[in-house]
């Protein structure tokens, strides 16, 4: 089911942008993510352990992001990312889950995408990098689980589907004359009981028009769609190369 969350009774107000870029630039990446999930899937009543029920392991995450800034105060400089997850496993319940009894057999495969547009500010730009602004995030995840048995297969989906808008900023720090920085960002929003945070932080090489990234991401979903909930973690090491124009 697709939801849009509205933080009612209080609203994120951007200042006018205490800088700007002198020309448009325009630049892209990707990145592979080692990532890691654990925590907790629910559906009604029932809870299963995404480490020790399941024993997911990584199969492919892809992440690309494209960005445009341009010189124009007022109007907002513009952020696509996408982060495309996919993990498998094969384990036992420790507890039923929907039609699946305790003790069962299972494989399982996690599906996890999400599409950002983010709109940002530029309010530092020297040695010292600062953006402020808003993310719209349209997440979608399916988590399911199989249980092989005489006459078929027994299947239970637990899915999350929502947009969601989040807080975004991102920090960057350079050492002059050395191609060198430190830097991170993150998204979040808590509302209503629910709650989802992506934050990275990361060491940067840049040469010429090339970009080269190593860092560490964690992002964080507690989130509830009617009878289903995903209260998970997902963690790990990234590489990422980049191009800026």
């Amino acid at each position: 089911m697709r939801k849009l969350i509205v933080a009612v009774g209080g609203s994120l107000v951007l200042a006018a942008p205490l800088a700007h870029a002198d020309i448009v630039g325009v630049g892209a990446s990707v990145s592979y993510w080692d990532s890691e999930t654990s925590g907790q899937a629910a559906s009604g009543n029932d809870v299963v352990d995404m480490e020790n029920d399941l024993n997911l392991d990584s199969d492919s995450t892809t992440n690309a992001t494209l960005y445009f800034e341009h010189p124009v105060p007022l109007l907002p400089n513009v952020r696509l990312n996408l982060t495309a997850i996919e993990q498998s496993g094969r384990g036992r319940l420790s507890s039923g889950y929907g039609p699946i009894v305790v003790g069962s057999d299972v494989t399982s495969d996690l599906d996890l995408q999400q599409i950002d547009l983010t709109l940002y500010y530029e309010v530092l730009d020297n040695w010292v990098n600062l953006d402020l602004g808003l993310t719209a995030r349209d997440l979608s995840s399916e988590l399911t689980i199989k249980q092989a048995q005489l006459g078929g297969v027994v299947v239970d989906k637990t899915e999350v589907d929502v947009i969601i808008p989040m807080g975004y900023a991102a920090a960057r720090f350079d050492l002059p004359l050395t191609g060198l920085s430190v830097g991170g960002e993150i998204n979040a929003i808590g509302y209503g009981g629910d709650s989802i945070y992506d934050v990275n932080a990361y060491g940067q090489y840049e040469i010429s028009l090339l970009q080269l990234q190593l860092g560490y991401r964690q992002m964080s979903v507690d989130y509830e769609d009617g009878d289903d909930k995903l209260d998970i973690d997902i963690d790990g090491p990234f590489i990422s190369a980049g191009l800026t124009f």
